[in-house]
């Protein structure tokens, strides 16, 4: 049995018990492999067994291996994009994990427009207040869902977080609730979908899909042991914008 097949059987054995604990069907959570770093020759191994939504960090990344792989991966960008790289992802990606901030929501838009395209999207929300991480704080969310309903060329579809690095899962299970809860309460506003709910990585996917999340991105726990590119799951860093200037 090859490593890969090997660490995905685990992996998805995981979610399912982690589904069948919470009274879920295992069957509504999407696996999402992280593939940054992982040459495109590791990644045909995972679109063997039967992945194919892979999720980059890195717009250059992401459009160097679409050229090799195309649509026979459905992309998911979850990292930081910064505005004068959404051109390049026009008509690439099944969804975008991060928008994180009015500014790119207008540059989606724009290009979105012009291209006749609608970018498909999740809100990332800095649910744990880190200062360091990107992502909408709390108070920030419902105002701009309700200013972003109005753009013509992005679509939210739910909401993404990227939880802190801890000792131990549990701790992080306060959050992943919270934006569950988050998630139903702002299903309700008028003209807003929340479909997915995109939380949990290699430390703490399992915590995740007990709470509710329907994506799960990991990458170390199906490269693991593969030596270099081991799919760096951290989709985000650096400080925060929010929504101050919105």
């Amino acid at each position: 049995m090859s490593k890969i097949r090997e660490n995905l059987q685990w992996v998805r054995k995981a979610i399912t018990r982690a589904a069948l604990r919470a009274g879920r069907d295992p069957m509504e959570v999407r696996l999402v492999a992280v593939t940054k770093g992982v040459p495109v020759e590791v990644i045909r191994q995972v679109l063997a067994e039967g992945v194919v939504d892979l999720g980059e960090n890195r717009v250059q990344e992401l459009v160097a291996k679409y050229e090799l792989l195309g649509d026979r991966v459905r992309w998911h960008f979850i990292g930081y994009l910064q505005r004068n790289k959404v051109k390049y992802l026009v008509r690439k990606i099944a969804l975008l994990h991060s928008l994180d901030r009015w500014s790119l929501a207008q540059e989606l838009d724009r290009w979105g427009r012009r291209e006749g395209y609608v970018f498909p999207a999740l809100v990332q929300v800095n649910v744990a207040r880190e200062p360091q991480k990107h992502g909408l704080l709390e108070e920030e969310v419902e105002d701009f869902l309700l200013a972003v309903r109005s753009l013509e060329g992005v679509k939210v579809l739910g909401f993404m977080t990227v939880a802190p690095k801890v000792a131990e899962a549990e701790e992080v299970r306060p959050l992943f609730r919270r934006l569950a809860e988050m998630a139903r309460k702002y299903a309700r506003l008028p003209g807003v979908e929340i479909r997915y709910l995109s939380m949990g990585m290699t430390q703490d996917f399992e915590v995740a899909v007990e709470e509710g999340a329907n994506i799960v991105r990991v990458g170390r726990a199906i490269f693991q042991g593969l030596g270099e590119g081991e799919g760096d799951e951290q989709a985000s860093g650096g400080q925060g914008v929010g929504l101050h200037r919105f």
